[in-house]
C-alpha cells in the first residue's frame, strides 16, 4: 500500500502531465488541507485512485476563470468526522487549526475539538470489533501540541490529539499547516503513531517513509 499525502502547496512535479508517470504505483491520496480545489481536481482525475482529505485553516471556495465556483474538490471525500475502510486500511480525518479569529471557519479551541474527536472514536468501537484495531491513519491539518507545531497561537498544535494517540493508537498520523524548511523534523514517533508532516507532499509506504 503507497499513499501519496499533500498538504498546503501545490508541488509542480505533481501538477504536471507525467503524474501517471510518476505516481503511477500510487493506491491512495490523502490531502491534510490548505490546497486549492482545481489542484486536488487534477490529482483524483489522473490517478483514479480513492482521495481523502481535510479542509485546512484556510480553505475557502475557489472561483475559476470560467466563471464557475468550486466549494469542494471534485473526486475526494472529506473524511473530517469520520471514519473509513479503504483498500484494506481504516482512516479517520479531523480538519482544522486552533481558533485565532472569532467565527472563522475551520478553526477550533481545544474544548470543541476534543468534543468532534470523541464523536468521531463512536464510529471507531465497530471497526475495532471487527478489525481487532480502532483505525491505521488519522489524516489532520493541525499537529498535535508538542510536535511539529509553531509558537503562535495560530499554529500551536492540539493537546488532545496525543490524548486521542494515547488511546486509540493509530499506525499514523498525518498533518500539515506547519510549513517545513530545510532540516526541521517531519516525523515523531509517538507511543505507537508515526506522526508526519506531510508538507507538502510526501509518498509513505505502510511500513517505510521516503521524502519528496
Amino acid at each position: 500500500m503507497k499513499i501519496l499525502a499533500i498538504s498546503d502547496q501545490t508541488v509542480p512535479k505533481v501538477h504536471s502531465t507525467q503524474i501517471c508517470e510518476r505516481f503511477g504505483d500510487i493506491d491512495m491520496v490523502l490531502g491534510c488541507g490548505d490546497l486549492p480545489y482545481s489542484y486536488m481536481e487534477f490529482i483524483s482525475t489522473m490517478l483514479c485512485v480513492p482521495c481523502f482529505y481535510v479542509h485546512g485553516n484556510h480553505d475557502h471556495p475557489q472561483y475559476l476563470s470560467n466563471g464557475s465556483t468550486l466549494h469542494e474538490p471534485g473526486g475526494w471525500t472529506n473524511l473530517d468526522g469520520r471514519t473509513v475502510k479503504a483498500k484494506g486500511l481504516i482512516v479517520s480525518g479531523m480538519e482544522g487549526s486552533r481558533r485565532y479569529r472569532p467565527k472563522a471557519p475551520y478553526q477550533y479551541t481545544e474544548q470543541e475539538m476534543t468534543l468532534k474527536l470523541w464523536r468521531m472514536a463512536l464510529s471507531m468501537f465497530a471497526h475495532r470489533l471487527i478489525d481487532g484495531r480502532y483505525l491505521d491513519i488519522l489524516i489532520t491539518h493541525a499537529p498535535p501540541c508538542g510536535i511539529h507545531d509553531g509558537e503562535d497561537a495560530c499554529h500551536q498544535g492540539f493537546d488532545t490529539l496525543l490524548q486521542f494517540m494515547r488511546r486509540f493508537r493509530p499506525h499514523y498520523l498525518l498533518h500539515g499547516h506547519q510549513h517545513r524548511y530545510k532540516d526541521e523534523v517531519w516525523q515523531t514517533r509517538y507511543l505507537d503513531t508515526e506522526v508526519i508532516n506531510v508538507y507538502p507532499c510526501r509518498i509513505i509506504d505502510v511500513s517505510t517513509q521516503r521524502g519528496n
